[in-house]
């Protein structure tokens, strides 16, 4: 079984796959990336067993006639992470943020649904030009606890299931305050064209049916 999937889920799914394929014998392919290169090689034509992405990007694909039997996996925040044993910034409120964000030397975020989101809000609050030299948006499927890590961001974001791979090396400020989080749904289709369509159907029950692994590693059921 064939799979492309965002790397939102990553961790659960990693931690999923040897229980799954133990019990089922299905063997499973899995090719990781971001949100942009997912929707661009399904849309092209490309038709692998199984498609993991947001809610919707997979609503996306089910009116392009690419996906059916969509099921919603897992829902993850935005969070905010320092280098490790930085200062952590008040982000209690959205005004809290705007001063963390105001005062930070330099500013990641991702190509995905939280970065989408955060770009939007900054936007709304009037401050895209104020920040735009000192913000670094990563490229699709690319994680943003390495730059934080590395001090090449003094302040980062991105989905908690993504940045809490980078502990090492990150300190997790929260989550976004509760005034202006964002939730972004991951769900599961199977392809119109999938040649495992049941072995597909069976990993999209198994995952969403795994509620502490996705909890572990940031993420509730939906």
């Amino acid at each position: 079984m064939r799979v492309l999937s965002s790397l939102a889920i990553k961790e659960a799914y990693l931690e999923l796959v040897p229980a799954f394929e133990a019990k089922t014998k299905h063997k499973v392919d899995t090719e990781w990336l971001g949100m942009v290169d997912i929707l661009k090689r399904v849309r092209a034509g490309e038709s692998p067993d199984m498609v993991i992405a947001s809610q919707k990007a997979l609503g996306e694909l089910k009116s392009l006639g690419k996906v059916a039997a969509v099921v919603d996996l897992a829902k993850s925040g935005a969070a905010m992470a320092v280098k490790k044993g930085a200062k952590r910034p008040d982000i209690g409120s959205g005004e809290a943020l705007k001063r963390a964000l105001r005062a930070a030397k330099s500013i990641a975020y991702s190509s995905g649904p939280s970065g989408v989101y955060l770009v939007d809000l900054i936007r709304k609050w009037g401050m895209s030009d104020e920040l735009k030299p000192k913000s670094t948006q990563t490229p699709p499927g690319t994680a943003v606890g390495p730059l934080v890590a590395r001090g090449e961001a003094e302040i980062g974001f991105q989905q908690m299931s993504e940045l809490l791979p980078f502990a090492a090396g990150i300190d997790i400020v929260g989550p976004l305050p509760a005034d202006i989080q964002v939730i972004t749904v991951f769900s599961g289709g199977v392809h119109v064209a999938a040649k495992e369509a049941d072995a597909a159907r069976a990993w999209l029950a198994f995952i969403a049916a795994s509620a502490p692994v996705l909890r572990k590693h940031g993420m509730e059921s939906v």
